[in-house]
């Protein structure tokens, strides 16, 4: 079975803005997925559905056989704690330290007074210190996260999310503030995750070198719409024009001189 299927999406920004058109496809368990497109297609707007992190105006989201759409409260929470979230901008509280921001990810397991009182069982600080050492930040875990590189703060990122046991891994633009050996550790973590433990990642991209050098599965948005799902060696230059528009040309290009390289 399908870990998150999607069926006929729709998402409107006021009455103006179409910013998901209809998108149906599966995902299924330990897959590693790549949504490519140019700024503006829909794709964060994608993830944020998964993820109730916005409300759905058409279709559904299902996910591990439950409709997303559907959820409230308690349930809602719970459906969270299964999909881990790594953004752009990291999304960590700068004055606190690694360890702190890593349990953060252990909130949604918590009552509210748990919560404010930050009160974790050794058990869970043991398996965040675990995480974060397997991400090479063993030295960091105390430091403050304004100290921190780009790419380490991503690493505390995806150490928050691995600490909420997720099924699933969304991955919203994740190396798109790095420079690029930052990126390449970043995508290199996130492929060791995905096959050294199944879980599955669906990753936002707008590098189609990446998305090719990573992916199992590419699937390709324009205007919100898919306009490509495959393979990643089925993707051809007119299926680049057609997800990228007038942005194809650079990209191509771009592609063409790091295979050559």
């Amino acid at each position: 079975m399908a870990l998150l299927e999607i069926e006929a999406l729709i998402k409107r920004y006021g009455s103006e803005t179409l910013a998901l058109n209809n998108i149906t496809f599966n995902v299924q368990p330990g897959e590693f997925v790549a949504i490519i497109g140019p700024s503006g297609a829909g794709k964060s707007t994608l993830l944020r559905c998964v993820n109730r992190l916005i409300t759905i105006d058409g279709g559904d989201v299902r996910f591990d056989g439950v409709s997303v759409p559907a959820l409230r409260g308690a349930e809602l929470r719970r459906h969270r704690t299964r999909i881990g979230m790594i953004f752009q901008h990291y999304n960590l509280v700068n004055r606190l330290s690694v360890i702190e921001n890593v349990l953060h990810g252990r909130l949604g397991y918590k009552g509210t007074l748990q919560g404010i009182l930050g009160l974790y069982t050794e058990e869970e600080k043991r398996d965040a210190v675990r995480i974060v050492e397997s991400l090479g930040l063993g030295e960091q875990l105390y430091k403050r996260c304004d100290q921190l590189s780009g790419g380490q703060k991503q690493r505390v990122g995806i150490a928050r999310a691995l600490v909420q046991q997720p099924k699933m891994l969304l991955c919203d633009e994740p190396i798109a503030s790095l420079d690029p050996n930052a990126a390449k550790i970043i995508m290199d973590t996130l492929r060791d995750i995905n096959r050294s433990t199944g879980i599955t990642v669906l990753v936002n991209l707008h590098q189609v070198d990446v998305a090719l050098r990573y992916a199992s599965r590419i699937i390709g948005i324009n205007k919100g719409m898919v306009v490509y799902d495959g393979a990643p060696g089925a993707l051809s230059h007119a299926q680049i024009h057609q997800i990228y528009g007038s942005e194809a040309g650079e990209l191509i290009l771009e592609l063409s001189e790091s295979y050559a390289a």
